[in-house]
């Protein structure tokens, strides 16, 4: 690690190539700070946008009433709007009236730019995974619910048991997909100031006027995280794929 910081060192100060992280332990913890919390948005963002898309397919394709219309608008609003106006609509518009509701106080939950981050990408990528779940489950025939059923199983018990396992395995390349897709928005916490790996390479460039830099770093930066998804993404969908004969 000396050597790497030597080396770095001497670049920077020779005018080529200056990765202030490799030798500067404040810019360092800095950058790692931002990784970290890009981690954990990601994390929380997809397995909520997860649950949003089982929830959302089951009231869509069980048809329920109202709860069916609204989802359904969800999913509208979502596919034609960008993910910056979603994000603003909860950190701006919500979060706001919530802050009048408590009194106008300022609170971890209520003021938490992270928090309206995790909420707005976790919708936003959930209505994706609505569609993406609800035309794998569509794939399975009607007649594997009808005997269900019969057997006495109640219409959540048949979603849960034997409809989403199924349609789930057909929805994975989509559902993929949409989870790298999520991992790429939650650069989009910049705005609301969620100090993840964008708004930090930003500091960190604007102090040290090694914009190309960190550009790299940020390209390196996704590139690792979203190869960890894909990669995760096509063991689980081996592990689940149907062998026949």
């Amino acid at each position: 690690m000396d050597e790497v910081a030597r080396i770095s060192q001497w670049l920077a100060d020779s005018g080529r190539m200056n990765f202030t992280f490799l030798y500067d332990s404040f810019d360092r913890g800095r950058l790692l700070t931002g990784i970290g919390n890009t981690l954990l948005l990601s994390l929380y963002s997809i397995v909520l946008s997860v649950m949003i898309g089982i929830a959302g397919a089951y009231v869509i394709t069980a048809r329920i009433p109202v709860a069916a219309r609204a989802t359904e608008m969800l999913v509208r609003l979502c596919r034609n709007s960008p993910p910056l106006l979603i994000l603003y609509l909860f950190f701006f518009g919500l979060a706001a009236f919530a802050m009048q509701a408590s009194g106008g106080r300022m609170n971890w939950l209520l003021g938490s730019g992270f928090f309206w981050a995790t909420i707005a990408i976790s919708i936003y990528i959930g209505a994706f995974n609505i569609e993406s779940l609800r035309a794998g489950i569509e794939t399975v025939p009607p007649s594997l619910g009808e005997a269900a059923a019969a057997l006495g199983l109640t219409r959540l018990k048949t979603f849960a048991l034997i409809v989403l396992p199924l349609g789930f395995r057909v929805a994975l390349p989509s559902l993929t997909n949409n989870l790298v897709e999520l991992v790429k928005t939650t650069s989009y916490g910049y705005a609301v100031g969620v100090a993840e790996v964008l708004y930090v390479s930003s500091q960190i460039w604007a102090d040290s006027l090694n914009v190309m830099e960190m550009m790299i770093t940020l390209f390196v930066v996704f590139t690792v995280l979203v190869g960890f998804v894909v990669v995760a993404m096509t063991m689980l969908e081996r592990r689940l794929r149907l062998v026949t004969r």
